[in-house]
Formats: C-alpha cells, sequence, structure tokens
C-alpha cells in the first residue's frame, strides 16, 4: 500500500464528506493505493455517524473512535499504530489542509528519501495577533532549542516513512515535536515544503492561546528529554556537586571565621546564630538532594534493561541498531 492518511478530529462533521472526496480525487488521479484513518477524538456532534457512512461506501475508509476527548497527540498515536502504509500523511479535517500536496510530499519520500517532510503555511489566513505572531515566536524559540530547522513545526500536514511512525511515541501534547521525537530517534533526514494554507470553511479552531503555553511549557520537556533524558546524572549530578561543594566552603568560611575571631579575642556570635549558616546548610541538602535524584535517574534507567533503550530496524537482510 502507497499511503496511509491518518486525519484526527473533533467536531468536523461539516467537512468530513468533502475532505473525503477530495482525498479520494486526489488518489485516482495519482493511482495511489491508499487507506484514511478517521480519529474521532470524542466528538459531540455527528462526526462519528459521517465516518461509519463514509466506510460503509469505500473500503479504503478506516474509523477509530475515542468515547471522550483524549487530545491530538494520543488521536495521531492511535491513527500510526494503524496504518500500513509505505508513507504515512497525517492532516486536519478542517480543511486548512490541501490535499493536493500529497503527492509531492509521497515522492519526497520515496524517492529522495527523507524520512520525514514536514508542511510550511509561508502564508497563512488566520489573525495575526492571535495566531501569526504567537507562531512565529514558538516556532522560533522550537528551532533554537532542538537543533531541528524548520519554520512551521505545528503544521498538520506532514509526510513520514512508516518506520518512523512505528518508533516513535506521541503522548501528552508532543505532537508539535513529532519532528524532534524522530531526530531523538534516530531519524535525521527531515525536509520542508511550502504548502497552502486555506480559511477555515466550517465551525471554528479548537485551539486557544492556551496552546502556546502548554507548547513551550512541553518545548522544555523535549529539550530535557532530549539532551538529559538517558543521562540525568549529568544534569541532577553536575548541579548538585556544585551546590554542595557551594555550601560546604561557605559553611567552613564561617567556622573558620569564628575560630580566628575566638583566637584574637574578638566579639563573636553563635555558629547557629548566623543566618548565613543556615543558607550554607540548605544549599549543602538541596545538593544532596539533587545528586541523589541524577543517581536515582541512572538507575531506573539501567532497570529497563538494554533492549528498551534501543529500536532494532530491519531492513532486508540488513539490521540497523538506533539509540
Amino acid at each position: 500500500m502507497n499511503l496511509s492518511i491518518v486525519i484526527p478530529l473533533l467536531n468536523e462533521d461539516e467537512s468530513l464528506q468533502e475532505l473525503h472526496d477530495w482525498i479520494v480525487k486526489v488518489m485516482h488521479a495519482n493511482g495511489f493505493s491508499y487507506e484514511v484513518i478517521f480519529i474521532d477524538d470524542g466528538s459531540t456532534d455527528r462526526s462519528w455517524k459521517v465516518i461509519e457512512d463514509l466506510i460503509s461506501l469505500n473500503p479504503n475508509i478506516k474509523g477509530i473512535r475515542f468515547l471522550r476527548n483524549y487530545g491530538k497527540s494520543q488521536a495521531l498515536h492511535a491513527g500510526f499504530a494503524r496504518a500500513k502504509g509505505d508513507v504515512v500523511i497525517t492532516m486536519d479535517a478542517d480543511l486548512q489542509d490541501n490535499p493536493e500536496e500529497i503527492p509531492e510530499m509521497y515522492h519526497l519520500i520515496k524517492e529522495e528519501n527523507y524520512d520525514l517532510i514536514s508542511g510550511w503555511k509561508k502564508k497563512r489566513y488566520d489573525s495575526v495577533m492571535s495566531k501569526n505572531l504567537p507562531s512565529k515566536l514558538f516556532n522560533w524559540a522550537a528551532r533554537k532549542t532542538s537543533g531541528v530547522k524548520l519554520n512551521d513545526f505545528n503544521c498538520g500536514l506532514k509526510a513520514y516513512k512508516n518506520v518512523v511512525v512505528k518508533n516513535i511515541e506521541v503522548s501528552g501534547e508532543m505532537h508539535r515535536y513529532i519532528p524532534v521525537l524522530a531526530k531523538n530517534a534516530g531519524y535525521g533526514k527531515i525536509g520542508e515544503k511550502v504548502v497552502k494554507h486555506q480559511a477555515r470553511k466550517y465551525g471554528e479552531t479548537k485551539f486557544g492561546m492556551n496552546r502556546f503555553v502548554n507548547g513551550f511549557l512541553d518545548l522544555i520537556t523535549i529539550w530535557f528529554l532530549s539532551r538529559f533524558g538517558k543521562r540525568p546524572m549529568h544534569l541532577f549530578g553536575a548541579m548538585g556537586s556544585i551546590m554542595f561543594i557551594i555550601g560546604l566552603v561557605s559553611a567552613g568560611f564561617i567556622g573558620i571565621n569564628k575560630l580566628i575571631r575566638l583566637y584574637n579575642d574578638l566579639p563573636t556570635i553563635l555558629v547557629s546564630s548566623n543566618p548565613w549558616f543556615y543558607i550554607s546548610l540548605v544549599t549543602m541538602i538541596i545538593g544532596t538532594q539533587f545528586f541523589l535524584a541524577g543517581f536515582l535517574g541512572e538507575i531506573i534507567l539501567r532497570s529497563k534493561g538494554h533492549q528498551d533503550r534501543y529500536k532494532i530496524v530491519e531492513s532486508s537482510n540488513i539490521a540497523e541498531l538506533q539509540e
């Protein structure tokens, strides 16, 4: 099978039939064998009924239904698990992603051997203040933090090799960072294609300004996991050691200073009456806790076993080991 098209959705009953017809037209025009997987993420409108009707008319249509809203990441994860096509396409159901872009993205994956192609909505029809400017800031921060040079991390229209989606785990709200997850999994050939962005035709957006706050928090999480997820001792151990040494040196200075003043018959106070002594003590305690956190993290990683920390990808008679 050439293509699996994975489409997560929430309350998009008005657009599904039109989107289906558009995709089928493109598939037939290019002679692709395909499947379309609709994932209903707890819709409260007629979305699932429309999907059932499409399934009854077209054997290439498949549906997954969540009984409540779990989020786009979980919907994509479920779709990736079911996808069988050589190339997996993700797109939104609101008609803002153009199916006409799919053939070129497919050929970039198959002929130029990209692991992932991400769409870039260079010209957008969204509100400048509520979406465009925050999106530009978000994408700038994501580029600087992750090292993945994309202009539009959050574009729903992307193409992947099947092996890529099978070896990444999309959870929480990490759908924004699938290219980063792919890079961390060892799939480094990531490209970008300018795609058409269309104004929303039906309904209203499901994402508010809080997605940018959550996005930046997720960005911090994925930065930490990519840098220190496999070696937590390098971060927590270093921080803990530095804080413990600073606290120990400070406490030693306070003690030596008191002894010198006593030796020279100078007025002094009890060490326990000096507020800097308690600051030094707390610094040593926090440093010890950081060190223990890193140590425990290393133990947990090693207890998972060797096989859990590596993925084996087989290609004909060649087995590649990817950390």
